[in-house]
């Protein structure tokens, strides 16, 4: 009997202790056993794992600070020899507050490990509620020229022409983006979102000391094999936008058989020139503003090419040019958003994490690779059609190079589409316009 009581009090003890992290985890095994599944069609589940997520890491950022305290004053009244109760009873809210950060930080990382296996692009459903007959929806792991790197492919009929899209960056993600901008493009094609190696879900695919362009162009080719294949088709369409207009561009012109044509977005030309130009239109916006703050920032920085740090320092200017665009009222402004992109189910809490990572790691290893390239000199000649949609107020891949390189291009057919009330993002700002040329010219080239 006596060892029944000491077991029943061990465990009102245990549970007083931890009720916090055990009602979490009654909820969260309900959730993920129950609820979820109908959660996934509305993309709910986002809101629920973030919130999970943070509510966690509040408690071990709390939790950990007041052992950081509790820990310091245990020691100092030991030290002083105070009273033998009172450092007693101080070490034994250290072992408490101990015992919250260790149950509280081995959670994060549970339910983060869970995060990324249960990543997922939601189905594709007609006006029911329903699945689409004969439609895909799926965020895969393939293998690529020996490494393992993330594609979405989603249509709603899987027999329609296929579209590779190559997202900006380097490092850059746009698996979400994609799916809410473009998803009137599902009704006609199967577009496939590649996670190139070194972005978000693919950080970590091929080592950061391995990318450059040659690597980008050999593992699209891949890709494109393998799509071809799965897909029976001949050819596909591949679309560009800002560093995937480029590697777009190389890929049309080495391997023309294996693609109808090629379409870009906030087509770069010169990178180095690009840079160059950005910085020095920004500065003169800042002058013309009056913001002093922003003029000594660059002239401090001074203007590039840059050998260290390239991310944070071309953030200077690049930000300052996206917030001029988004001011801009002649140009067509959405409610999408970067934090809208983060939170996509697509991205696993590592990839949320990597999201970032990418954008310093990868970008600051690639782009001085970059700084050479000038497709005006080295590509210009095309055995496929090449179609510019270029925004008309961007300023981040400037209109005067894109008009110089499109009158040097040689190709079947060429078109150079401006897109009156788009910046950068034409595919964005002008969504319905961008997929109805899309679909214009999959009739040219049916």
């Amino acid at each position: 009997m006596k060892n029944l009581e000491d077991i029943k009090i061990r465990s009102k003890t245990f549970i007083e202790n931890h009720m916090f992290i055990l009602s979490i985890l009654v909820l969260a095994s309900i959730y993920y056993g129950i609820v979820r599944r109908f959660l996934i069609p509305s993309m709910s589940t986002v809101i629920i794992e973030l919130l999970l997520a943070g509510i966690t890491l509040v408690v071990l950022v709390y939790s950990t600070v007041t052992l950081i305290i509790t820990g310091l004053i245990t020691g100092l009244k030991s030290l002083s020899q105070s009273n033998k109760d009172q450092v007693k009873s101080w070490k034994k809210r250290f072992f408490k507050k101990l015992r919250l950060v260790l149950t509280s930080f081995s959670f994060l990382v549970l339910i983060t490990v869970i995060s990324q296996y249960i990543a997922y692009t939601p189905p594709i459903l007609d006006w029911e509620g329903n699945k689409v007959e004969n439609s895909i929806a799926t965020l895969e792991k393939i293998t690529i020229n020996d490494s393992e790197q993330y594609i979405t492919i989603r249509g709603n009929n899987k027999d329609n022409p296929v579209i590779l899209f190559l997202a900006g960056g380097p490092g850059g993600t746009q698996l979400a983006a994609t799916r809410d901008v473009l998803s009137d493009l599902e009704k006609d094609f199967v577009v496939v979102n590649w996670e190139q190696p070194g972005s978000s879900k693919s950080f970590k695919a091929v080592p950061i000391n391995e990318l450059s362009p040659e690597r980008y162009i050999e593992d699209g080719h891949t890709l494109t094999n393998h799509l071809k294949k799965r897909f029976n088709k001949d050819k596909i369409y591949i679309v560009g936008q800002s560093w995937g207009s480029a590697l777009g561009i190389w890929l049309a012109e080495k391997y023309p058989e294996d693609y109808y044509a090629f379409i870009s977005s906030g087509q770069m030309v010169s990178f180095l020139d690009t840079e160059i130009n950005c910085y020095n239109k920004a500065l003169e916006i800042a002058q013309e503003k009056g913001d002093k703050s922003t003029v000594n920032k660059l002239n401090e920085q001074g203007g590039p090419p840059y050998k260290k740090n390239i991310s944070m320092q071309s953030a200077t200017y690049l930000t300052y040019l996206f917030q001029d665009m988004a001011r801009n009222p002649d140009i067509h402004h959405t409610d999408h958003n970067t934090l809208k992109d983060i939170a996509g189910p697509e991205y696993g809490l590592w990839d949320k994490i990597n999201y970032f990572r990418a954008l310093i790691v990868t970008f600051d290893h690639v782009y001085p690779q970059l700084y050479d390239i000038d497709l005006r000199k080295e590509v210009t000649e095309f055995e496929i059609p090449i179609y510019i949609l270029h925004g008309r107020h961007d300023l981040n891949a400037p209109t005067e190079f894109v008009k110089e390189y499109y009158e040097l291009i040689e190709a079947p057919h060429k078109e150079l589409i401006w897109f009156e009330n788009s910046g950068h993002d034409n595919w964005i700002d002008e969504s319905k316009l961008f997929i109805q040329i899309i679909n214009d010219i999959h009739k040219l080239n049916d």
